[in-house]
């Protein structure tokens, strides 16, 4: 109901920023909404619609103006058909068994769900630039980024409330976030278990059960009634919110029906084919008790990385979109919506893990104007062995005395990334001794 609430709340704002092409500044936003929300509240909200790259802003301050993202989602004829079918009312909507022959239909390098095209599209805009390395060497290079942003978006598309940076400071600090239910972090602790997993043993995980029933086990550590149900196919009947739509509920139909998933997928030549049908196939068949969907999500990664392309963080998707594209498949077995967002939502993620030639960036003024601060702050830390959650509270107690306020935001938030990218071939900047900086990892 909390997160129900939350989706309207970002679609109210969404359609009145859109109605202003040229940017619209939060007086007029609030007014356009009678005063629905308080300033802070509605701050809040643009800031989610930020993080989830559907809004943009531009100026500081009383001048700063909201824009819709570029390059928002756009549905193919055949996916705002289904949509449409989907949203309509439950009693419109005729109850649907699984159908066996949406699986065992598909035969794999002559079935597809993506088109030639879209095929060759994604793998254009898929391959980092050294993309002759190995796997494991280019997922090196992006995994603290791929932990955090796969983390935050799979839980949020699961109605997870933490936001991106408290996301951050979980993974990195294990610092808890304040007023979050005790499954919405362990939903984000499981994801890191499960794709520290995969990254660690890329090598020798394969489309196969082995790998399918470990990675559930990590997703759902801590979270299921049942602890025999971790990593164990569904014994049991399981329902579909606000669907038609009725999974079998066989033990062993389920386990024949999942082998034969396994044997298709590991069939299909093509990564993104590969990736994509996990996507469709796993939820489809409602495998396992729950996490289901976070499961089909983290596989189709592994796909990906074994084969040297960028990862599916599934950045800016909407949880309302990516439940059509489901109920879609559960409902009527049009794959049409989700491909759609698929598509879309690899296009923005292979651009946020693009390789370039160049990797220097511009410098950050805020990082420039404050080197003596930051200097002082990192010092601060490691000298007085101060780790883990209780580096939050310390630079925010420090900031509070010596950063005015208007820049404190920003300072925290570049103190604790600096902190958290800390190692022994970098201590030289913040002047910190190797002994210190020993002292410090080993506390």
């Amino acid at each position: 109901m909390q997160q129900d609430r939350l989706d309207e709340e970002l679609e109210s704002i969404l359609s009145v920023i859109k109605q202003s092409p040229d940017g619209i500044k939060i007086g007029q936003i609030a007014s356009m909404l009678s005063g629905r929300f308080s300033k802070r509240t509605l701050f809040r909200r643009l800031a989610t619609l930020k993080e989830l790259n559907l809004v943009e802003s531009q100026g500081a301050r009383n001048s700063t103006r909201y824009f819709i993202k570029a390059g928002l989602l756009l549905l193919s004829d055949a996916g705002r058909k289904l949509q449409a079918d989907v949203q309509r009312p439950l009693f419109q909507r005729a109850p649907k068994s699984y159908n066996r022959d949406f699986l065992y239909g598909y035969q794999p390098n002559k079935t597809f769900y993506l088109p030639k095209n879209a095929r060759q599209h994604l793998k254009q805009i898929g391959r980092p630039f050294d993309y002759q390395g190995t796997a494991k060497t280019y997922v090196k290079r992006i995994l603290h980024r791929l932990l955090i942003d796969l983390s935050w978006n799979s839980s949020r598309l699961e109605g997870n409330t933490y936001s991106l940076l408290e996301t951050r400071r979980l993974l990195e600090y294990g610092a808890v976030a304040k007023g979050k239910q005790a499954f919405e972090t362990q939903m984000i602790l499981n994801h890191k278990d499960a794709l520290s997993f995969i990254v660690g043993s890329l090598d020798e995980l394969g489309l196969n059960s082995y790998t399918v029933l470990n990675v559930h086990a990590l997703l759902a550590n801590n979270l299921l009634k049942d602890p025999m149900a971790r990593g164990r196919l569904r014994q049991i009947p399981v329902g579909i919110a606000k669907s038609t739509y009725y999974s079998p509920e066989i033990s062993q139909s389920i386990e024949i029906y999942f082998e034969h998933l396994l044997h298709l997928a590991d069939e299909i030549h093509d990564p993104f084919e590969q990736a994509f049908f996990v996507l469709v196939q796993l939820p489809y068949l409602q495998t396992f008790e729950d996490v289901n969907k976070r499961v089909s999500r983290l596989i189709a990664n592994l796909t990906l990385l074994k084969n040297n392309l960028s990862p599916l963080s599934f950045i800016g998707v909407s949880q309302n979109d990516y439940i059509d594209g489901l109920l879609a498949i559960y409902e009527l077995n049009g794959v049409e919506l989700l491909r759609d967002i698929f598509i879309w939502a690899y296009e923005r993620s292979a651009q946020q893990y693009e390789v370039v030639q160049d990797t220097l960036q511009e410098p950050n003024l805020m990082q420039a104007h404050f080197r003596k601060e930051l200097l002082e702050i990192v010092q601060f830390i490691v000298s007085r062995g101060i780790r883990g959650a209780a580096i939050i509270q310390a630079i925010q107690e420090w900031a509070e005395r010596h950063i005015e306020a208007r820049d404190r935001e920003n300072f925290i938030e570049i103190a604790e990334r600096e902190i958290a990218s800390l190692h022994p071939g970098n201590i030289a900047v913040y002047r910190i001794k190797p002994e210190v900086f020993e002292g410090w990892k080993i506390l």
